[in-house]
C-alpha cells in the first residue's frame, strides 16, 4: 500500500498495537475458528444462530487484524520530542482565556488518542490551532460550538 496513511504513534502504543494483534492471532482468532467448526456440527447451517454469531465474529476479528497489520506497517515512531515548541509527543499546559482555566494535554496521534487520560489527537481541533506555538503563544480554535482562544502556558 503506497498511498498508507502514516500513523504516529509512541513507542509505547506501538507495542500496545503489537500486544493485541499477537492476541488476535494466537488466541482469538483459534478461538473463533473452533467455535465456527462447532456451529457446523449442529447441522443446518441456514438457521444455525451460533453459525451465523461465529462468523459475524470472524468477520469482525479478521478486520481488525487487517487494521492493526496497517496501522503497523504504516507507523511513524514519535521520537527525538522538541519542547520549544508544540508537536505531536509533548506535554502542553494551556490556559482557556474566556474561562480562566488550564488543563494539560499529551500530543499524540489519532490512534492513542484517550480524552479520559487528556491524551488528544494531533488532528484535534485544539491541537491543530496550537501546533508549532511557543510558550506565551496565543491560539484560536475553532470548534462546533464558536471559537474560544488558548494560550500556551508550558511545554515539556
Amino acid at each position: 500500500m503506497t498511498n498508507a496513511k502514516e500513523v504516529y504513534l509512541t513507542s509505547e502504543g506501538l507495542q500496545e498495537l503489537k500486544q493485541e494483534l499477537e492476541e488476535l492471532k494466537l488466541v482469538k482468532r483459534p478461538e473463533v475458528i473452533q467455535a465456527l467448526k462447532e456451529a457446523r456440527a449442529l447441522g443446518d447451517l441456514s438457521e444455525n444462530a451460533e453459525y451465523d454469531a461465529a462468523r459475524h465474529e470472524q468477520a469482525v476479528v479478521e478486520s481488525r487484524i487487517t487494521e492493526l497489520e496497517q496501522m503497523v506497517e504504516n507507523a511513524v515512531i514519535i521520537e527525538n520530542i522538541k519542547t520549544d515548541c508544540v508537536g505531536i509527543g509533548t506535554k502542553v499546559k494551556i490556559e482557556y482565556i474566556d474561562d480562566d482555566e488550564t488543563e494539560e494535554y499529551s500530543i499524540v496521534g489519532s490512534k492513542e488518542a484517550d480524552p479520559f487520560e487528556n491524551k488528544i489527537s494531533n488532528e484535534s481541533p485544539i491541537a491543530q490551532a496550537i501546533m508549532g506555538l511557543k510558550v506565551g503563544d496565543v491560539a484560536s480554535v475553532a470548534s462546533p460550538n464558536g471559537q474560544y482562544s488558548v494560550k500556551v502556558l508550558e511545554i515539556c
